[in-house]
C-alpha cells in the first residue's frame, strides 16, 4: 500500500509537502521502535496523515459533513468529526479528518488507532493514544520544521516522555498561534491541560 500512497502524495501535494510527510512518517516510526509500539501502524499513519491537506475549503467541509451524516449503517469504520464555528471559519482545520476520511475509501485503511492517529494529528484530543500521540508530535517536530534550539530539546523531549513533550509541544504551538494572531481551537488547549495532567499523574505514582 505504501506506493499506492506515494504515487498519490506525488500528483496531490507539493514536494515540500511530501519531504515533511516522510519526516512524519520517519520520526514516527523511529518514536514507535523507542517506545516498543506498532511501528506499521506508526509508519501507516505517518504516511498519510496530510492525505487532504491540499483540499479547497468547501471539499474540506463538504466531506467532514457527509460522514457526520453517514455515521449509522456502516461497515467500516467509522470518524467522530466535530464541525464546531472555529472549523466552519478555518476549514483547514478539517484537514486532519478527511485525510483519514480519503485514507479509509481511498486506500482502503480500516485499523480504528491508524484512523484516529491521522485525524488527531493537527488538534489533538484529551485521551488519545500513544500511537496518536507520537504522530501529533512527529507533525510538529520532524526535521524539516527547522533546527532551533527549542525544537531539538522537544525532540530530545519526545525520547524520554511522550506525555511531558505533548504538553510543552502543544504550548510551543499555542504561543505560534497567539503570536500570529490566529484562532486557537479549544481542542488544543484540552490536549495540552490532559497532557500535562497524565504527566503530573506519572511522576506521582
Amino acid at each position: 500500500m505504501r506506493d499506492q500512497v506515494l504515487t498519490w502524495l506525488s500528483e496531490n501535494v507539493p514536494a515540500s509537502r511530501l519531504q515533511h510527510i516522510l519526516g512524519v512518517e520517519q520520526m514516527a516510526v523511529e518514536l514507535a521502535r523507542h517506545y516498543h509500539l506498532d511501528v506499521a501502524k506508526a509508519a501507516q499513519a505517518g504516511l498519510m496523515h496530510d492525505l487532504a491537506k491540499y483540499f479547497k475549503p468547501n471539499r474540506l467541509l463538504q466531506m467532514a459533513r457527509t460522514e457526520c451524516q453517514s455515521k449509522s449503517g456502516k461497515a467500516h469504520p467509522t470518524l467522530d468529526i466535530e464541525i464546531d464555528p472555529i472549523c466552519e471559519a478555518t476549514p483547514h482545520l478539517l484537514h486532519a479528518d478527511v485525510s483519514a476520511i480519503v485514507a479509509r475509501d481511498k486506500f482502503g485503511m480500516q485499523d480504528e488507532e491508524v484512523l484516529k492517529a491521522i485525524a488527531n494529528h493537527t488538534l489533538g484530543r484529551p485521551g488519545m493514544s500513544s500511537l496518536s500521540c507520537m504522530v501529533f508530535l512527529a507533525d510538529s517536530l520532524e526535521p524539516s520544521r527547522g533546527d532551533t534550539p527549542e525544537l531539538e530539546a522537544l525532540r530530545l523531549l519526545c525520547r524520554q516522555n511522550l506525555y511531558q513533550a505533548l504538553w510543552r509541544t502543544c504550548d510551543y504551538c499555542l504561543s505560534f498561534l497567539l503570536d500570529s494572531r490566529c484562532f486557537v481551537h479549544p481542542r488544543t488547549i484540552l490536549t495540552r491541560n490532559w497532557a500535562l495532567q497524565m504527566f503530573n499523574q506519572n511522576m506521582n505514582q
